[in-house]
């Protein structure tokens, strides 16, 4: 049996700075971890995904632990990174460019380059984070970039805690700086059992969306274990090991309990 996670909805705050400044150039380096070529998850339309290294957190149910840590590995420039996207822009030109990680804002200069070589293009940028480190995002960055897709792991401090091992409260500031900026939003949720799913965590997650502005798009994604493999193969242990998928009806338990804040949700 798996026993629901129930955590206290208040924490000590973690320290926030300001937001970084600065124009980098197409020179500048990033450490890139893969790419896919034809994503369609990460963003509106058919997309060029670019998956940086490195990330403070320690997501339990992480697809890409080997992703985690400080950046590092091979090096490309900007500029070199971004002429492979160019080769694939008649396949992307209704999509864009998405840069997940790992948490891309680690490498902020690097993700500011090459969204404005996309922007000069044509392409639709598209930023996937956590948010943690939403300070390292200037507002130049910002202004490049047209949907961030805000990874919200958790609402309650605890639980968020346990479940990434950092605090939860920057995430949320980011987000209220993206709402106040006007930046267009999709927030996504990852429904675990026993974790994440407790009705607290959940209403209080629903009850913080509702209030923002700027969201276009909410959704609920059923844990799923495609990155087990990868922490085996890397030696780490894998905490959800017993976890189940979440059923239909728990995911639509999740969902209603959006709809009673009027957050229309996808699955």
């Amino acid at each position: 049996m798996i026993a629901t996670l129930e955590a206290p909805t208040t924490a000590p705050a973690c320290a926030y700075a300001q937001p970084a400044t600065g124009v980098p150039a197409p020179s500048t380096e990033g450490f890139v971890h893969s790419v896919e070529t034809c994503g369609t998850v990460d963003g509106p339309g058919v997309r060029y995904v670019l998956f940086l290294h490195g990330c403070p957190l320690r997501c339990q149910y992480c697809h890409n632990p080997d992703a985690q840590g400080k950046p590092s590995g091979a090096t490309k420039t900007a500029e070199d990174a971004f002429a492979d996207v160019l080769k694939y822009k008649s396949f992307i030109r209704k999509g864009g460019l998405t840069i997940s990680g790992g948490e891309p804002l680690l490498q902020a200069d690097f993700v500011h380059a090459m969204f404005r070589m996309a922007k000069e293009n044509g392409l639709h940028t598209t930023l996937d984070t956590s948010g943690f480190v939403g300070h390292k995002a200037s507002d130049e960055l910002l202004d490049e970039t047209d949907l961030v897709l805000l990874d919200i792991k958790s609402f309650s401090p605890m639980t968020h805690k346990m479940v990434t091992g950092v605090c939860v409260d920057q995430t949320l500031k980011f987000a209220k700086r993206l709402d106040a900026r006007g930046n267009k939003v999709w927030i996504r949720f990852v429904l675990v059992p026993g974790l994440t799913d407790s009705e607290k965590n959940i209403d209080g997650l629903a009850e913080f969306v509702s209030t923002l502005g700027n969201v276009d798009r909410v959704e609920i994604l059923p844990f799923h274990k495609m990155g087990e493999g990868k922490y085996r193969r890397s030696g780490l242990p894998y905490k959800l090991g017993n976890t189940p998928t979440p059923t239909d009806g728990e995911v639509q338990r999740a969902r209603d309990i959006f709809a009673r804040h009027g957050v229309e949700t996808f699955v």
